[in-house]
Parts: structure tokens; C-alpha cells; sequence
């Protein structure tokens, strides 16, 4: 079972950027695909992004040409670049693998834009 916990969270304004970083355990994470996914209050949690072995790269539309989903492999660790960020972005981030069976969910980390 690989550990997951995510780190760079906080109070930006709107247009603001934060660097999310995910931090896997053990020495499979080379091997996963990916993802980042976040839960705003009141709603279920969604993906925002993913990212295979080979560095190919997905984003939905509401955040597509504004973040940037990446990893270092030798650090077992994945990102999330977020910039020009909105309030509609304020959610608890989580990452996690894309292919089911989910791993155990981290604590997240929590990003709030507001003026």
C-alpha cells in the first residue's frame, strides 16, 4: 500500500498561484499513473488531473491552460502548478492513482482563493 500525502495548501487571491506537491512511499510510483483531485465543499470529489509513466498529461476543462500537472519520479513526488486561480478553484486537493482501486485517501491539502 503506497502513502500519499500532499502539502502546499493555502489563502491566495484570485489570480494568485500555489505548487502543490504529492509525496508517494515505496518505489512503485515510477510504474503509476497519476492524478489530482479535489473536493469543494458540498459537492463530490472530482478529478483535475492526470498524468501517465510517460509524462502524457490530461486536464479538465475548468482548469485546462491553467495548471500543470507534473512528477519526479526519483523523488516519488507529483505536482500541481496552479495559476491564475479563482474562487470556484477553493477545494480540499487530494492525489491519488487513476486506475481503480483508489489507494487510501490522504488527509489533502486545502487551497482557498479569496479577495
Amino acid at each position: 500500500q503506497v502513502q500519499l500525502v500532499e502539502s502546499g495548501g493555502g489563502l491566495v487571491q484570485p489570480g494568485g498561484s500555489l505548487r502543490l506537491s504529492c509525496a508517494a512511499s515505496g518505489s512503485i510510483f515510477r510504474f503509476l499513473h497519476m492524478a489530482w483531485y479535489r473536493q469543494a465543499p458540498g459537492k463530490q470529489r472530482e478529478l483535475v488531473a492526470d498524468i501517465t509513466p510517460g509524462d502524457n498529461t490530461n486536464y479538465v476543462v475548468a482548469v485546462r491552460g491553467r495548471f500543470k500537472i507534473s512528477r519526479d519520479n526519483a523523488k516519488s513526488t507529483l505536482y500541481l502548478q496552479m495559476n491564475s486561480l479563482k474562487p470556484e478553484d477553493t477545494a480540499v486537493y487530494y492525489c491519488n492513482k487513476l486506475t481503480l482501486p483508489p489507494f487510501s485517501w490522504g488527509q489533502g491539502t486545502q487551497v482557498t482563493v479569496s479577495s
